[in-house]
């Protein structure tokens, strides 16, 4: 991959970030970094304080800092800055915080050399990767502590993961790659920590899952409508014209294919026949399709900030140095917080199908809990309770960070957007919802066996075969639950759910 002076893709991100793509400069990016440098080499030579290349920083900006002291002043704030506690990041996420500093860097507003830049494009080439602890950004003037956590591998202090996984200091790994650290110069502390580039990554990350997961919910949405022998009218086009929202109607779309041809929808109702199926069966589409909305958004708002150039001070094209405010984190707090809120709902309704399967005065015939002989066998009983638990971290993940603020450096930091709290707890939010989904796929497949002698949909039956050679075993005895569980996870979290879908309905949306 070969960076210019632009904006990179969602996909960019991804390929660099979860499958290690290479980096290049090219050689748009190498003349803009070398024209932006000899702006900061004429303002570093002026005898006047300029932000970031002759003073102190935050509230200690009022400090002039003579040409003496300046590598120190670089090397220092990378140092000081380096003050993260906690779990390590993962290492797809640090990854991407990497990768989208290197993109502004290479975009020429920041005033860094070169070298610098391809440094940091060998660091991601190599497959080192910096131990970064997971709190400390407050979500404005950037991703400060992670960030420095970054910069501290690459002048060769500290620790962080070689490409065997394994984690030991970083001058010893850069050696072994023939890497020298970098001696930074003045303003190459400060450009290398002041970006949004944490909350970026991360967010660019979860909108990757939660489009997987989005069709994935569509999928046991589907299942558990055809185990309840519910009616597919609902999904039918002309219901969904009549409110158009673009969501709403792929998540209809998407359920109607899967659907298609079954035997079991809307054609065995018991003794008491069904009107209307309940709201978690029936508004699949209307919750499902509010959560697409809400991803369009999001990725609008990330889009944007593919194409932004943040730093403090940037360098303008026209040779002015300026002071400004675009690394506070609001427009991307706001964004992943929307999305907690989003996928806790989807989760939530999911959970509330499965409950539904288990529960014999509501399931339409199914036995109790899906077991095999229920009172000696507990079935699902226990698998919905962690399905539960799930569902309750993930409303507890959908209290906004951005609701919060902490002043911080003597109050000239008087407002932050907790964005990277808000990226933290999305990521956590994403694995909690793939499990909710994975108990669901889980039950449905088993009770749509159940229904002996109704034909199931053929992408049903897809589903379920690919199912059971994933792990997932169909009904019987009560057995060690745990593995399978793990297998049905597996299966949503790789797309092979949608694989499976999708070699009878085609691409859903």
């Amino acid at each position: 991959m070969v960076l210019g002076v632009s904006g990179v893709t969602a996909g960019d991100v991804v390929a660099v970030a979860r499958y290690g793509a290479r980096v290049e400069l090219s050689d748009e990016a190498e003349a803009a970094l070398a024209a932006s440098r000899r702006i900061v080499d004429a303002l570093a030579a002026e005898p006047g304080p300029v932000y970031g290349v002759s003073t102190g920083f935050g509230a200690l900006a009022t400090r002039y800092i003579g040409p003496g002291l300046r590598a120190r002043l670089q090397r220092n704030i990378v140092r000081s800055h380096a003050a993260g506690l906690g779990p390590r990041v993962e290492r797809e996420a640090v990854r991407a915080m990497m990768f989208l500093r290197l993109r502004t860097l290479c975009s020429g507003r920041t005033g860094v050399r070169p070298e610098l830049a391809r440094s940091l494009a060998a660091l991601l080439n190599a497959g080192i990767t910096p131990v970064v602890p997971e709190y400390g950004s407050l979500g404005c003037s950037g991703d400060l502590a992670p960030l420095a956590h970054c910069a501290l591998t690459l002048i060769g202090e500290g620790e962080a993961e070689g490409p065997d996984g394994t984690v030991r200091p970083a001058a010893g790994l850069l050696a072994e790659r023939g890497l020298v650290p970098v001696e930074l110069r003045e303003k190459e502390g400060l450009a290398l920590l002041n970006g949004t580039d944490g909350m970026l990554g991360m967010l660019v990350l979860a909108l990757a899952d939660l489009d997987l997961l989005y069709r994935s919910a569509d999928i046991t949405a589907a299942l558990t409508l055809e185990a309840l022998l519910g009616t597919d009218q609902v999904l039918a086009p002309e219901l969904h014209a009549v409110r158009p929202h673009p969501g709403q109607a792929a998540a209809a779309a998407n359920m109607r294919k899967v659907l298609a041809g079954s035997g079991l929808t809307g054609h065995h109702q018991d003794e008491a026949p069904r009107v209307q199926d309940a709201y978690a069966v029936r508004c699949a589409p209307q919750v499902a399709g509010a959560g697409r909305d809400t991803l369009a958004h999001a990725r609008t708002v990330a889009e944007r900030e593919l194409a932004a150039d943040i730093d403090n001070p940037v360098v303008l094209h026209d040779g002015r140095v300026e002071s400004n405010g675009n690394f506070h984190g609001a427009p991307l707090a706001y964004v992943l917080d929307f999305l907690a809120v989003a996928a806790a709902d989807l989760g939530s309704i999911a959970e509330r199908r499965t409950d539904r399967l288990l529960d014999r005065s509501r399931s339409h015939g199914l036995p109790p809990f899906l077991a095999d002989d229920a009172g000696v066998d507990s079935g699902l009983m226990i698998a919905q309770y962690t399905q539960a638990a799930l569902v309750g971290e993930m409303k507890r993940l959908a209290v906004p960070a951005s609701a919060d603020s902490i002043p911080s450096s003597a109050m000239q930091e008087d407002h932050v957007s907790m964005g990277w709290s808000a990226a933290r707890k999305l990521r956590t939010a994403v694995g909690s919802l793939t499990r909710i989904l994975a108990v669901e796929l889980y039950a449905a497949t088993r009770a749509v066996e159940l229904r002996a002698g109704l034909e199931p949909a053929p992408a049903s039956r897809a589903v379920i075969a690919a199912a059971r050679v994933a792990g997932l075993q169909g009904p019987g005895p009560d057995r060690y639950l745990a593995p399978e569980l793990a297998a049905a996870e597996e299966f949503v979290r790789s797309g092979a759910l949608i694989a499976a879908a999708e070699s009878v309905t085609g691409p859903l949306a």
